[in-house]
């Protein structure tokens, strides 16, 4: 299983966006798609038997979106960033991306790319363009804009100590600014657990920073692990955003610390053992899968 997962939150157009990037990339496919029934429709106003999560495959990479409903809206601090092999692959790309999108910054020739381009897409997700080569087609960009701005170096070396096969691979550094970023990193290619992210700091003010919109899945295998993650990135972070697993570290990228017991009990084809097990967890904050057994096992 991958380790880190990139989790969207949508509105009530998850379906929908799953089904156009799953039909524009290679080698994906959709996974699961999980229903609100009755009980679930009520508390979040979504109709019931409409999509509550869908997991899919992008360039054979594992992505999870929620219609979680308008509480969150997507914004630039966080992107994909794409490589393209070709002219004509960008091109057909930013076509199908770019309908009925917005254009950040448009496809040309750059002193960083001979072809490049950032787009929203119409529902809201950011991507970034490439022409290049790498054995994962998709990474997460994050963008430390707004408060955040200054902060990426500090960062990626906070994400590399905690997870194993991790390392920075590439780094570019602010030259000729103002001297609080002077010597900072701009831009940076890094290892998580052996995926590929990518790190930027935004040159110029940004009116925005991370938000729940967009978080990053850790799958565990364990307690100890669960302990671990959430330990290390629950420190200085938001208090009050850690609930049923999610926190926000003290950059305020958000994570969802899932061990993977918790997903096979919630999926159990015995409905009350798995209503059980997810009423146990909507009173957590961190995960304890002990607690979650009992509620499972209680007779």
């Amino acid at each position: 299983m991958q380790k880190i997962t990139p989790f969207l939150w949508f509105d009530n157009q998850a379906e929908e966006a799953v089904n156009f990037y799953t039909s524009i990339f290679n080698n994906s496919k959709i996974g699961n798609l999980a229903r609100y029934n009755e009980e679930s429709a009520k508390v979040s106003g979504r109709a019931p038997g409409s999509v509550m999560v869908a997991s899919f495959q992008l360039e054979g990479d594992e992505f999870t979106a929620l219609n979680g409903g308008p509480i969150f809206k997507f914004n630039h601090s966080i992107s994909f960033y794409v490589r393209c092999k070709t002219t004509t692959e960008i091109d057909e790309l930013w076509g199908k991306l770019s309908h009925e999108g917005k254009t950040l910054m448009a496809l040309n020739k750059y002193p960083f790319s001979e072809k490049y381009g950032w787009v929203q897409d119409k529902y809201g997700v950011s991507w970034q363009l490439i022409l290049g080569n790498n054995q994962q087609k998709i990474a997460p960009c994050l963008m430390f804009a707004g408060i955040q701005q200054g902060r990426t170096e500090e960062a990626i070396n906070f994400y590399v100590s905690l997870f194993k096969e991790s390392h920075i691979t590439m780094s570019a550094y602010y030259e000729n600014v103002e001297p609080e970023l002077e010597g900072k990193i701009i831009h940076a290619e890094f290892l998580l657990n052996g995926q590929a992210f990518i790190a930027m700091d935004s040159a110029i003010k940004m009116p925005f920073t991370f938000n729940e919109a967009f978080s990053f899945v850790i799958n565990c295998n364990s307690q100890e692990e669960v302990d671990h993650y959430w330990e290390h990135l629950a420190e200085g972070g938001d208090e009050k955003a850690q609930q049923c697993g999610w926190l926000k570290d003290k950059f305020g990228v958000s994570w969802q610390i899932v061990p993977k017991a918790l997903i096979e009990m919630m999926s159990d084809k015995d409905a009350v053992k798995a209503k059980r097990v997810t009423q146990a967890m909507l009173k957590m904050k961190k995960i304890d899968i002990n607690v979650l057994k009992e509620a499972y096992d209680q007779k």
